[in-house]
């Protein structure tokens, strides 16, 4: 067994949670589903994060420019960031994946103002983990956002990959896409050709593309570090035990 499987055998029972969580079978509804772009914007949000650690980590982002010592690892950033940053959206212009979330989010008439406020200090503040915690959001989304920039902070590649890598949107299941579908169908009259679009392509690039970067990117870091293959373990677990918690808090956000 090779030591992708390995931490894939690790992580199954949390994955298989993720997979099968109940969350799904509640969005029914126009509600329920701006309910849950309320709660999982802000994963969109801090994914970014972790990319541009990851970014500044492995790619040289400073003057005078030095060529790294990761070279296809960096290529895979690279593109990567390429995409997340500035894909096409459905009309066409060039936007990162979080401002079509947000736009998407709009046009179905979702609250954006929680996250807009968020980020709004985040930015004026200048201390994230102090914004986390002064902010109204449900403690688990505290947690999950918290657990983000502590691995970020902590400026460990590899445990910054793994989070990257193994903990995050690919783990919204096959099944989703014909909710939205469902959705749509019964309330032709709100806009979510955005939002579908949205995660159709999210589904795309992370299957046909980003996965298969990104697993490169752990055997690179990783190589043959016993140790790093065990904190990579260990972190990919932890951020997949926030993310249920984050469904969690979501699933009870819709009153159900």
């Amino acid at each position: 067994m090779n030591r992708i499987s390995i931490i894939n055998e690790a992580i199954k029972e949390e994955r298989d949670i993720l997979l099968q969580h109940p969350l799904y079978a509640q969005i029914q509804t126009i509600a329920d589903l701006r309910k849950f772009t309320e709660g999982h914007v802000y994963a969109v949000w801090d994914f970014m994060s972790l990319l541009k650690a990851l970014q500044i980590q492995l790619t040289c982002t400073t003057i005078p420019w030095f060529a790294s010592e990761y070279p296809t690892t960096r290529y895979l950033i690279n593109e990567i960031v390429l995409a997340e940053e500035s894909d096409e959206y459905i009309d066409g212009r060039r936007l990162s994946h979080f401002e079509m979330y947000l736009d998407a989010m709009e046009r179905m008439e979702a609250d954006t103002i929680p996250v807009t406020v968020f980020l709004k200090d985040v930015k004026e503040r200048q201390a994230i983990m102090d914004s986390i915690a002064q902010s109204e959001l449900d403690p688990r989304i505290k947690d999950f956002l918290a657990f983000t920039f502590e691995t970020v902070s902590n400026g460990r590649p590899h445990e910054i990959a793994a989070a990257f890598t193994f903990g995050r949107e690919d783990l919204i299941p096959d099944m989703f896409s014909s909710i939205l579908t469902e959705i749509q169908q019964r309330f032709p009259d709100v806009d979510l050709q955005h939002f579908i679009y949205y995660f159709q392509r999210h589904i795309e690039l992370d299957g046909d593309e980003h996965g298969p970067l990104a697993m490169k990117m752990i055997e690179e870091l990783a190589g043959d570090d016993d140790q790093k293959w065990k904190e990579m373990t260990t972190v990919s677990k932890q951020a997949l035990q926030k993310r249920i918690a984050l469904w969690d808090a979501i699933l009870d956000s819709l009153g159900k």
